[in-house]
């Protein structure tokens, strides 16, 4: 008799399918609070000025078809059933623990495309997860929490940010400054002792010393607008400030991503080249992992870790 699968159910942010669905992901976002209607015109003039949508659905149904495969390699005497769950647009992830349980998943992995854990993030996605778990009475789930020094995303990372470091003349290279960058968060995260900043600071030390880049620090990008303080630096103001400071080269890793996305897209390779080009700095950004097989690896090595711990 065969064993039953083994469910994982892989969580993403989500985007829209079109235009006509950008009102209400948006309000969705915004905890069913439609945007003021120049809110969403600038959100769709974003989308625009990346080619009409961001790439965010097809890259995560990549990505999650690469983790299939690199599971099945690495664990090849268990049968793995991929799902995916998106946080704030269909399919949702209440929606999809529901579809699990239809299709008899008992036991399943749950992990979400985002490396570095804070409880206003990955935090979240657990836990709309576990109340449809709750909800629909199954099934039982264990979850990856962070895999932020994973050995083969910081391998991976590495090697894209070295790339990018490399389009520098070898002489201009120990001058250039990376900044590793993440999703911005409210600054009441710290009151509370949530790890994302020390993760966020951690891997970007991975990375610099597998690269032997002392020349670094961390900064923060794509903050919401409301009025409560966010954590920063933020990008703009670090490209302002190194400019002042005579610096001329700079790279913007944005670690705390996984996807080309808006976020990546339109914050760093639109409106910040746009400011670096403006003040004189060449600014290089290393390519995101998207389906990239070794960094798929290391989400498949974090899974199944997660695994023999459940």
């Amino acid at each position: 008799m065969s064993k039953r699968p083994v469910g994982i159910l892989v969580m993403a942010y989500g985007t829209p399918r079109s235009i006509d669905e950008v009102l209400p992901y948006y309000t969705h976002i915004r905890r069913g609070r439609a945007p003021e209607p120049q809110q969403l015109q600038d959100l769709i003039d974003r989308y625009e000025a990346i080619g009409g949508l961001s790439p965010l659905n097809k890259i995560t149904a990549d990505q999650v078809d690469g983790l299939h495969r690199a599971l099945t390699e690495l664990d090849p005497d268990t049968e793995y059933k991929m799902y995916t769950g998106m946080k704030h647009w269909h399919p949702f992830i209440e929606e999809t623990v529901e579809k699990m349980v239809a299709d008899g998943i008992e036991t399943a992995i749950g992990v979400v495309l985002a490396p570095h854990y804070s409880t206003m993030s990955i935090g979240t996605y657990i836990k709309y997860a576990q109340e449809s778990i709750e909800k629909h009475g199954g099934p039982q789930m264990t979850f990856v929490e962070s895999w932020h020094l994973q050995p083969l995303f910081i391998d991976s990372t590495a090697k894209r940010v070295q790339a990018a470091l490399e389009q520098f003349a070898p002489e201009e290279r120990d001058a250039v400054k990376i900044f590793y960058t993440a999703h911005s968060l409210p600054e009441r995260i710290l009151q509370v002792g949530d790890p994302y900043p020390k993760q966020i600071e951690e891997t970007g030390a991975a990375v610099s010393e597998q690269i032997g880049h002392r020349n670094w620090s961390t900064a923060w990008q794509s903050a919401g607008r409301t009025p409560e303080p966010w954590l920063g630096p933020d990008i703009l103001d670090v490209i302002r400030f190194q400019a002042n400071a005579g610096i001329k080269g700079l790279i913007i890793a944005p670690i705390g991503f996984v996807s080309d996305h808006l976020e990546v897209l339109y914050d760093i390779d639109i409106e910040a080249q746009k400011l670096a080009e403006e003040l004189g700095v060449k600014l290089v950004r290393p390519a995101s992992p998207n389906d990239e097989s070794q960094f798929l690896q290391g989400v498949a090595t974090a899974v199944l870790q997660q695994a023999k711990k459940g």
